[in-house]
């Protein structure tokens, strides 16, 4: 690797390049599914090639290859060299890359089993049972089930200095229970809330999946027998299964600066959230403290080094409710009189161009001990909502719509009745600002996605986002029951 990225520097260089970088990237995913007692769906793919981006004279270019040879290295040197020559034409203001160190360094996901050496007899048979426990249940008609894991082994090489190999690992286990009235013909599904996560084969194991099917399957049940939300303002205290959604849209997506300064619009908008607020805007209240990092243990965006070299790193977006910083790269930084890239920067494969992707965004607790029977002790009128839902957000990331998996009641501090059909109403800096209990260091939990979408062309990233349980006082909640 470290030969053949040596040779693309060079043919960079020698075509004219003043900056270069070569990524050779390996990714491979595996997926099953399974609906009640059989399997649906198996697959196993490799992806393997290279990519190189150049800059000459403040303008970009970028070539890349599947054929992984000493004689292909060089000719795409020089086409993603031509290409930033023939760019040069259109070019507004030239690129100027904030400085970064120079590293040599090999890191890995911290995992015990890696997913890819595991039978998939095991893994079938791990479907299987969940399905059969969950169908155990008077009611639960239907389960599918599914795990999807990914490998990734990329290497970084720049003429900077840098040489980086990095192997990443990420599973997604997940599970959905449907339950059905026979005599009225409703329907109401349960998933469990396990999030997907950046370890080995032993994090699907620990979790017991197979074991929690039953009361998964209990849950659609009581959502059937549930009386529908009335709407109206009431206090909710969200747990993190549903949080992370709500955190992921009205606080990752605003806080990404080629988004909030409109050079990001064709997918899911721009931001409100622009540079001019920087150190003004009261985005939450003073117990909000957003942190962005991709450092989070178990972060699907965690890694050691970002794709333009960066090592990987954490700070702040929202300090005591106080809007302070964006997600950046090495030529964003610049934009907003920054001399150090965040290390956002992220490519989906080895045939894609790296930009600004969104780290692992949380919510951090409070800093006592405070549990979730703590903020409910507290609620008057209220509702407890745990997993995520549908949702909606405009095109500035403010005013949204989010639902949930399981509601209950909250009455004069105590737990009540299941509900169904709601979803809760706000704006991004009304909704912050409305949150005035935090859960502590305790109930902190990682959620996330492997499925976030940006770019025109369309990349996907996966990230996480922890929190804690947190209450939130006069939301606004709307029936969203449907009229038989």
């Amino acid at each position: 690797m470290n030969d053949l990225a040596a040779l693309g520097l060079e043919a960079a260089r020698s075509a004219g390049a003043g900056y270069a970088d070569v990524r050779i990237n390996r990714y491979r995913n595996q997926r099953l599914a399974a609906r009640e007692d059989h399997l649906t769906a198996i697959s196993d793919e490799e992806s393997y090639g290279f990519g190189i981006r150049v800059l000459v004279k403040g303008t970009w270019g970028f070539a890349a290859s599947s054929r992984v040879t000493r004689e292909e290295v060089p000719r795409v040197a020089a086409l993603a060299v031509a290409t930033a020559k023939a760019n040069l034409a259109g070019r507004g203001e030239a690129i100027r890359l904030v400085p970064v160190e120079r590293y040599e360094d090999v890191w890995q996901t911290p995992f015990v089993k890696d997913p890819f050496d595991v039978p998939l007899d095991r893994k079938v048979e791990l479907l299987l049972a969940i399905n059969r426990e969950a169908l155990r249940v008077k009611g639960a008609k239907y389960c599918s089930s599914s795990l999807h894991f990914v490998r990734e082994d990329k290497s970084l090489a720049s003429t900077v200095g840098t040489q980086l190999s990095q192997t990443l690992i990420r599973c997604n286990p997940a599970y959905t229970v449907t339950a059905v009235d026979g005599a009225t013909g409703r329907f109401a599904t349960r998933s469990h809330d396990i999030p997907p996560a950046a370890y080995g084969y032993e994090y699907v194991e620990e979790a017991h999946l197979a074991e929690q099917a039953g009361r998964i399957a209990e849950e659609a049940v009581r959502k059937l027998r549930a009386r529908p939300a009335a709407s109206g303002r009431k206090d909710l205290v969200l747990h993190p299964s549903n949080l992370w959604l709500t955190i992921h849209e009205s606080v990752g997506h605003p806080t990404e600066l080629d988004r909030a300064l409109g050079y990001e619009a064709n997918f899911a908008g721009t931001s409100f959230a622009t540079p001019e607020k920087l150190g003004k805007l009261r985005f939450g209240s003073s117990r909000v403290n957003f942190i962005a990092d991709r450092i989070l243990p178990g972060g699907l965006a965690t890694v050691g080094y970002d794709d333009d070299g960066v090592k990987a790193r954490r700070w702040h977006l929202v300090k005591d409710g106080l809007f302070v910083d964006y997600q950046t790269t090495r030529e964003q930084a610049r934009w907003i009189g920054q001399t150090s890239s965040k290390g956002c920067a992220h490519a989906d494969s080895w045939a894609s161009i790296p930009f600004q992707r969104m780290p692992n965004d949380s919510l951090l607790p409070g800093t006592a001990a405070r549990s979730a029977e703590d903020l409910i002790a507290e609620v008057k009128d209220g509702i407890y909502i745990v997993g995520d839902g549908s949702y909606s957000i405009d095109q500035q990331r403010y005013n949204f719509q989010f639902s949930g998996q399981f509601f209950r009641e909250i009455r004069d501090g105590k737990l009540g009745d299941p509900l169904r059909d709601l979803a809760y109403q706000s704006n991004t800096t009304e909704f912050w600002n409305a949150c005035d209990g935090l859960g502590g260091p305790e109930t902190w939990m990682t959620h996330g996605t492997f499925y976030d979408g940006k770019g025109e062309p369309g990349q996907v990233n996966a990230v996480s986002h922890a929190s804690p349980v947190a209450r939130f006082r006069g939301i606004n909640v709307l029936s969203t029951e449907r009229k038989l």
